[in-house]
């Protein structure tokens, strides 16, 4: 595989084969700190950074220059300038980039109109239905990373294959600004030669049990007996590993993707040890769930809270509402109830609330609606934002000095009209 740097890039010819295959997956490069270049070009070429810049700052993106000294998404800011002194930080303008993302997606739009968006810089795209306006799914392929770059100024890699999984893989393999096209007869072999990792589901954990019985390789996996790989994942993820290490992989491009959850996270500036201020940034957390919820259609079942000590041990809790909710003085006091079930004998680097096992708002009503009031309350807060920007307005009960370090939502995705 790729080491996410650009090293062991891997690119189709121009002749490449694309025998039965339909599936494209676009991958934007190194989107944010694309972006960022695009704006201001004398950044080009030079190793940057995006995330916060004051103090306990985390990364969003980071340039390839920045990627070959091993600085990586999520990493902190100053651990990533100990990597790389040398790197130029900016804060992230996520605005931007949901403006860049909206017109790489209507390109999308323009070659098929059966686009999976995985995240504000992905997607899957089913070109088998367009073959007769723009030629074979390598064709399509070339023509829209040039339209890509021409219209948007920005570069992307694709992977083209027969399923999604392997498109996935190959897109990878081919970054920065690549393409890699896996035909349906080399599939085989081009899984085989991968290592365990690069399978979908294979986390740390799986890798190393089937690393420790000498598995290492995709093609050590189809040599071995089924059972073998059941034993040493379960039997749903060693059946998964097993269908995908073959080639089989059933799903299709989905246009109406639903969303499995929406959270918001923030590192602080300096460790909080004070209870009453990460309540606070509970109900600013909350708040900021419960409004990306109401802006997709969508209800949680589930809240869910995320905590990490100064130590960097990270726990988490997760309790299911008796009714699903997008209000966000209700998650708040989930996540305070959470937060009051977890020792707080140290201090706080991180903190984050996350909505799950969301449905489509609107559902079966009660009789009464005991946050009816709230309810007023959110949508003032969001007729606010709207006419104003979402930094016009907030509570009063979290007004104060600001902690966070300007971070971005955990996976973002691009908002729905």
């Amino acid at each position: 595989m790729g080491r996410g740097d650009g090293r062991g890039r891997r690119v189709s010819a121009p002749d490449a084969d694309d025998t039965g295959t339909r599936i494209l997956h676009v991958d934007m490069d190194a989107f944010y700190a694309a972006v960022e270049v695009l704006d201001d070009p004398t950044l080009a070429g030079k190793p940057l950074i995006v995330g916060g810049v004051e103090g306990r700052g985390v990364v969003s993106s980071a340039s390839y220059e920045a990627r070959r000294y091993g600085v990586r998404s999520a990493m902190a800011v100053a651990q990533a300038l100990r990597l790389c002194p040398q790197a130029i930080v900016v804060p992230p303008h996520f605005e931007r980039y949901v403006a860049l993302s909206r017109q790489v997606m209507d390109l999308f739009h323009e070659v098929t109109p059966l686009v999976e968006p995985l995240s504000i810089d992905e997607a899957f795209l089913d070109v088998s239905g367009a073959r007769r306006l723009w030629g074979s799914p390598g064709e399509i392929a070339r023509t829209l990373r040039r339209t890509v770059r021409a219209q948007t100024g920005l570069t992307c890699s694709i992977g083209v294959a027969p399923t999604k999984h392997v498109a996935k893989i190959a897109s990878t393999l081919s970054k920065p600004d690549g393409l890699l096209i896996v035909s349906e007869p080399e599939m085989a072999s081009f899984l085989a030669g991968l290592p365990v990792r690069a399978l979908w589901g294979v986390g740390p954990k799986a890798a190393e049990a089937l690393e420790g019985r000498g598995i290492r390789l995709v093609g050590d996996i189809l040599a071995a007996p089924r059972a073998v790989i059941e034993r040493a994942l379960g039997p749903a993820g060693g059946a998964q590993v097993w269908q995908l290490a073959h080639g089989v992989d059933p799903r299709r491009v989905d246009t109406e993707r639903v969303e499995k959850s929406v959270g918001h996270e923030e590192t602080f500036m300096v460790d909080v040890t004070d209870v009453a201020v990460l309540r606070s940034e509970l109900r600013r957390l909350s708040d900021n769930v419960a409004s990306r919820l109401r802006s997709g259609g969508w209800e949680a079942a589930t809240v869910a809270l995320k905590l990490r000590y100064a130590d960097f041990t990270t726990v988490s809790r997760s309790s299911t509402l008796p009714e699903p909710t997008n209000v966000g003085h209700r998650i708040g006091e989930v996540a305070i109830g959470l937060l009051g079930q977890l020792p707080l004998d140290q201090a706080v680097r991180l903190i984050g609330v996350r909505g799950e096992k969301l449905r489509a708002a609107g559902g079966a009503m009660a009789l009464w609606d005991d946050d009816e009031d709230w309810r007023r309350v959110d949508d003032a807060l969001d007729d606010a934002r709207a006419r104003f920007g979402r930094g016009a307005v907030t509570r009063a009960s979290v007004l104060g000095p600001r902690r966070d370090v300007d971070a971005l939502p955990t996976a973002p995705r691009l908002p729905r009209d």
